[in-house]
């Protein structure tokens, strides 16, 4: 795997980087599982992104991980999320997040 990043990985990054801090920001108050969430989503980035030739056979499972992480953290929102302008604006964030990442393993598989 070629370790140089585009403007789509740095996309990636940066939103992730964003998720992760809004969900970090908030656990104070909002409790444990918004810990979890934003370092689910930072653990998820680094291993996305590390270069290490051990993790290369696994990039695809994890992108796919970070997606389905990114859709159950919707999902559960939509279930039971307090509707706030900071929440609309993650959510946003992570559906941006999910287009990207579908985009970039389509570019691996092209």
């Amino acid at each position: 795997m070629s370790h140089r990043l585009g403007t789509l990985q740095y996309g990636i990054i940066a939103l992730t980087v964003a998720t992760a801090l809004i969900h970090l920001a908030l656990a104070p108050k909002a409790g444990s599982l918004f810990w979890l969430n934003g370092l689910g989503y930072l653990g998820l980035l680094a291993l996305l992104f590390f270069p290490s030739p051990a993790l290369t056979p696994y990039r695809s499972m994890i992108r796919w991980a970070l997606i389905i992480f990114t859709i159950v953290t919707i999902v559960a929102w939509v279930s039971f999320g307090t509707r706030s302008p900071l929440a609309y604006l993650d959510k946003v964030i992570e559906v941006v997040l999910v287009g990207l990442l579908w985009l970039d393993g389509q570019a691996k598989t092209t």
